[in-house]
């Protein structure tokens, strides 16, 4: 009881009796001046007995069922289920959902955006329904579904069976003791098999195995590198996990703890010793002397005390973290596929301006080839390009910006650099008349392009250079822009948009001039 309502209840008390006691007094001395008729005596009487009665009456009525109806009030306040995901990670998963919704529908692609939207809608389910999922992960010789048998006590899956048997995640319920939210035991297909449908399968168990908010890593001897690797990931990204040894009936006592001290140090850092748990799930057959086969019964009492353990004390904090880790991936996904769709979109501008150039520059050669003359195309270009990221530039800061990256260009030597890498290219492709017009214009469609590049990079994070700045931006462009695939693709492109016109033109020309002449 609330202890102001204690000191109320006192403080009603001590009224009450002082009431009672005035009354008493006062109907006592009446009393007596009414003995002459004893009729009035005993009706005062009877009446000091009833009010003190109704004042003990409803002393009692607010104590007892006034308290009983507070108590039924907190009981239909009450949540359906004590189990309850800490508000901090649940508000953080629950904006990060949010936040996932508002990118969704910036997404054009009609199957990515309802893929996302249906991941979304899964971990709101997931933050209602309450439930632990612990995924069982491992090879397919390593005892898994085995393992989920002994758990469950029942047969739920094939045992002593190839690898390959687990097609699909299957899923059993569980009840523990002492915790308020059901247990789901899902089962995968084992990792490191071989061929395409292995591959798939693999594939399949990683992405379960992400969504675990408790991991049973089975293997049964020391750990290979081609397990490790896949265990240490899970961890990096913040997976609860649980190295099961198993199959430990096939190991003498020191064979065992041999392997057991050996997985605890490969695992050090980012799994517990006491994390490490031996096990045997399906026991070998043993024969008797009479000759009878005996089955031993599985031993897993070691791991079902972890678990037990486990969820009882970190339970919650588990599925919290596990929704806020789905709901931050669920949001890079979408990030990504945004990233993706702006840079084709970008790249369709950088591409179009970059034969815009080509063409301006194809018309009126110049002396040099030089980006600053063509700043006005590219400032135009900058301008598109930063649309497309959600930042709004005017012209003239479109072209400072393309001015401040043609000098960096310039600084760099990559002028030179791709005119000997244009004209190296187009030697064998352009006729000896239009060679130096055609090196001039294709050039300065290859410098756009650097350029239209570097500045993709440059509004993909932010409108920031990064730690590099603007040179290491560009030298990196030069580099990815200069391997022999593309050089092959942009060249003939080139041909086909800026020679083949130049050629048209000079051989339409020369028949006129000489007509003329």
């Amino acid at each position: 009881m609330p202890l102001s309502r204690l000191v109320t209840l006192i403080v009603g008390l001590i009224v009450i009796l002082a009431l009672s006691l005035w009354l008493i007094d006062s109907l006592s001395r009446l009393y007596w001046q009414l003995s002459y008729s004893p009729l009035l005596g005993n009706l005062l009487l009877l009446l000091l007995v009833l009010l003190i009665g109704g004042l003990v009456a409803a002393f009692v009525y607010y104590v007892l069922i006034l308290q009983a109806g507070e108590k039924r009030s907190r009981q239909q306040r009450r949540p359906a289920t004590t189990a309850k995901i800490p508000a901090a990670k649940s508000d953080a998963a629950s904006t990060t959902l949010q936040a996932v919704k508002q990118q969704v529908a910036q997404i054009q692609d009609e199957v990515a955006r309802q893929a996302l939207l249906s991941k979304s809608r899964e971990i709101e389910l997931t933050l209602t329904r309450g439930e632990i999922q612990v995924v069982v992960f491992g090879t397919g010789s390593a005892g898994k579904t085995s393992l989920v048998n002994a758990i469950m006590g029942r047969m739920v899956g094939q045992v002593n069976a190839p690898m390959g048997t687990t097609q699909v995640g299957e899923t059993y319920c569980l009840r523990l003791k002492g915790l308020q939210r059901k247990i789901l035991i899902t089962d995968t297909p084992g990792i490191l098999e071989a061929g395409v449908e292995g591959t798939e399968r693999e594939q399949l168990a990683r992405e379960l195995a992400t969504s675990a908010d408790l991991l049973l890593f089975v293997v049964d001897n020391d750990l290979r590198r081609s397990e490790y690797e896949p265990l240490r990931s899970l961890a990096e990204i913040g997976k609860r996990s649980l190295l099961v040894l198993n199959k430990t009936d096939l190991y003498t006592e020191e064979d065992q703890e041999s392997i057991l001290a050996r997985l605890r140090q490969r695992v050090r850092g980012f799994i517990a010793p006491n994390d490490v748990v031996a096990i045997a799930a399906n026991p070998q057959p043993a024969q008797l002397e009479t000759g009878e086969t005996f089955q031993p019964e599985a031993d897993i009492v070691p791991l079902l005390r972890r678990m037990a353990a486990i969820l009882r004390a970190e339970g919650e904090d588990l599925v919290a973290d596990n929704i806020l880790l789905q709901s931050l991936r669920l949001g890079e996904e979408a990030r990504n596929l945004i990233d993706m769709q702006r840079r084709r979109q970008a790249d369709k501008i950088v591409d179009r301006f970059q034969w815009i150039g080509a063409g301006v520059v194809s018309v009126t050669p110049l002396p040099v080839v030089d980006l600053l003359a063509t700043a006005a195309v590219n400032a135009q270009m900058v301008v598109e390009i930063g649309k497309i990221y959600g930042c709004e530039l005017n012209i003239e800061r479109g072209k400072e910006l393309a001015l401040s990256l043609a000098k960096t260009i310039a600084s760099l030597g990559i002028v030179k650099g791709a005119i000997q890498l244009i004209s190296t290219a187009l030697q064998f492709h352009v006729a000896t008349f239009v060679i130096g017009r055609a090196i001039q214009g294709v050039t300065v469609a290859y410098l756009t392009r650097i350029a239209g590049k570097s500045f993709i990079e440059y509004f993909r994070h932010d409108q920031d250079w990064g730690d590099g700045g603007m040179t290491e931006v560009v030298k990196e462009q030069f580099k990815l822009n200069r391997r022999d695939e593309f050089i092959k693709a942009f060249i003939q492109e080139a041909i086909a948009r800026v020679v083949q016109p130049l050629t048209n033109n000079s051989e339409v020309t020369e028949p006129d001039q000489e007509a003329n002449n």
